[in-house]
């Protein structure tokens, strides 16, 4: 079963067309500047072979044409036909509480993630404008919904809850909600795959470190803690994003800079973290170069993006009850000794030994970074969300049969 998984954001398109038997890849990218100038698409196959393809892409229908006329195409194509696409799998960012697992796309589905438009005003109607572009492109191709906020579904309402008015939770939905919950469940279910472990008899930790991050706390096979919130803003230090802050920063931001409330969440989404702090870039690859040639904002960034991983994982520690398993995962997560290092040292009280050895240079692969006396296994792993959307995708279309 060939199928095809797309990520539609405000102004691009992820995608990958994956055969689910074999659990790999027949072409990637990404289409670019979606209703911007200089709209680009780049396409990847599994021989290592890439083009970039420019041209004007008004909207994310346009997009999805480009995207499957390249699959189909003689020159790169890696499909005869359309017709050898049998399912389609959309990451949905926000699925509320209405949605506690993936589900195949009905009118029904479609107003209901509708519905929760509020909580993710810029994320679900791009993922919106795919479904709808997809069921007018290939109207009889089934659709499935995976949505990153359904992993952590299973948190206890203790951890979700905010302490506001109980009415505001009623009336609007507010709580804790969480994302990256697809990569969080892949990279601890891998690991647990690698060390031929229990993944549902484990106490685990996640981070998915990235220009966006997040941490979770999973205790047999299940989030029973994340670092987002209702909003991805929450949790740890990110690229662009503040993280933890207090509420009151915002207040008083707001009433003395004169902002109103859009403003001001372009301030702390777009303005704030690493770039915010650093005023060099939100790359984590730019900052650590200006830190090594001793930039001093740089050097503050970095600690105090390490240093809330860190806390987090402490935290996440006495929520299980304890650590067998700490994964980390993303592009920093995946690439970055410096920080793994950073994050794990220091850490023997919680059982935590970490080999810097086999850490330092490790980029991008499956590999065990804690020494064989540790009672804590440390792993970086690479995520591979579009494999867990495709593999929701295939199981839910084979319960129609």
């Amino acid at each position: 079963m060939n199928i095809l998984v797309l990520n539609c954001g405000s102004s691009s398109i992820k995608y990958q067309l994956c055969n689910i038997e074999k659990k790999a890849f027949l072409a990637k990218g990404v289409v670019e500047k979606i209703g911007l100038k200089g709209s680009f698409m780049k396409f990847e196959k599994p021989d290592g072979g890439k083009v970039r393809l420019e041209g004007e892409v008004i909207d994310h229908r346009v997009g999805i044409e480009y995207i499957l006329g390249v699959l189909i195409s003689e020159k790169h194509g890696c499909i005869s036909s359309l017709s050898e696409i049998h399912a389609i799998g959309h990451r949905v960012v926000h699925g509320g509480e209405r949605f506690r697992e993936s589900v195949l796309i009905t009118e029904e589905t479609i107003q209901d993630i509708k519905a929760c438009i509020p909580l993710a005003p810029i994320h679900n109607p791009a993922n919106l404008n795919g479904i709808l572009a997809m069921q007018q492109l290939l109207p009889i191709v089934p659709q499935v919904a995976v949505f990153d906020t359904a992993f952590h579904q299973t948190m206890p309402e203790h951890a979700y809850m905010y302490a506001i008015p109980y009415s505001l939770y009623t009336k609007y939905g507010i709580r804790r909600y969480g994302f990256h919950g697809t990569s969080h469940y892949y990279v601890a279910r891998r690991a647990c795959e690698i060390l031929n472990a229990d993944m549902n008899k484990l106490k685990i930790i996640t981070c998915h470190l990235g220009n966006g991050s997040s941490m979770a706390a999973i205790l047999n096979g299940r989030s029973i803690d994340t670092s987002m919130g209702v909003t991805p803003i929450e949790g740890l230090i990110m690229g662009t994003r503040s993280g933890d802050t207090d509420l009151g920063v915002m207040t008083f931001v707001m009433e003395n800079e004169e902002l109103n409330a859009q403003v001001a969440n372009t301030l702390f989404n777009k303005h704030s973290g690493m770039l915010g702090i650093t005023g060099i870039s939100s790359d984590m690859r730019e900052i650590e170069e200006a830190a090594e040639n001793g930039h001093e904002r740089a050097i503050i960034g970095l600690t105090m993006f390490r240093y809330r991983i860190k806390k987090y994982i402490g935290a996440y520690i006495a929520a299980l009850g304890g650590l067998d398993l700490l994964v980390f995962t993303g592009g920093i997560g995946e690439n970055d000794w410096k920080t793994r290092e950073a994050c794990c040292s220091h850490m023997e009280c919680m059982g935590i030994e970490f080999d810097k050895d086999i850490n330092k240079g490790v980029r991008g692969k499956e590999i065990v970074l804690s020494s064989p006396s540790s009672k804590v296994t440390v792993m970086a792993v690479p995520t591979n969300e579009e494999l867990v959307i495709a593999e929701h995708t295939q199981r839910i279309i084979s319960e129609l049969n």
